[in-house]
């Protein structure tokens, strides 16, 4: 049976419950922020070659908002996607904080000391607030990726604006030095391999549960 428009609404507010998941895991995020026995370093020759471009700390801090409204409407626009995007994004950061704890790695950001005007103070801000660990691979990378995959389901004029958002995020975590090119690879791939299994594990629960209730 076809649920009504209010039932539906009533529905998609109640899932958005699930969004607590996100700051109640992001915890551990805080308490593994910080140099353990062992730092690595994924620096390449190409990341000497990327510049430091300020006013990517737009995008960068843009990326708080943009993920829980891409969440926000995914709940009431396609509940399968969004559980999708959800249980991906979660299980990536599961995975992303195993990375910190046993694999901790570090960025050397420029000295941005005495510089004036209002990009560097957004810029020093992020700085003074989150310690230049958990760098494998980028959460900013993983979300971002997440939510360019999961909003295709909007159509195509909608998509291609947050597509271009995610892609702005993901390039802007390089140009403020809050990452190297490695970290970025990584949050695409943990991603992917995340969305593809959220999407499996849906699916085969949605059978079984049509299966069920046709005994």
């Amino acid at each position: 049976m076809k649920l009504s428009n209010s039932s539906s609404t009533k529905s998609a507010w109640l899932s958005l419950l699930w969004l607590a998941a996100v700051p109640i895991l992001n915890i551990f995020y805080g308490v593994l922020n910080r140099a353990g026995n062992h730092v690595y370093s994924l620096a390449t020759p190409l990341d000497s070659m990327i510049p430091f471009v300020p006013a990517f700390i737009i995008p960068y801090v843009l990326w708080y908002p943009f993920i829980t409204g891409a969440l926000i409407a995914l709940a009431f626009k396609d509940k399968q996607t969004y559980f999708q995007t959800l249980i991906a994004l979660c299980s990536g950061l599961v995975i992303s904080y195993l990375f910190f704890a046993l694999f901790q790695t570090a960025i050397e950001r420029p000295n941005i000391q005495g510089e004036k005007g209002f990009l560097f103070t957004m810029v020093d801000y992020i700085y003074s607030n989150d310690q230049p660990y958990n760098c494998f691979p980028s959460i900013h990378v993983l979300t971002s990726y997440l939510i360019l995959r999961g909003t295709r389901v909007f159509g195509r004029a909608i998509w291609a604006m947050t597509s271009t958002l995610s892609i702005l995020i993901m390039m802007s975590t390089v140009l403020v030095k809050q990452h190297v090119v490695v970290d970025i690879a990584g949050g695409i791939l943990v991603g992917e391999l995340c969305f593809r299994l959220a999407g499996t594990t849906l699916h085969a629960l949605s059978s079984r549960v049509k299966s069920t209730r046709l005994e």
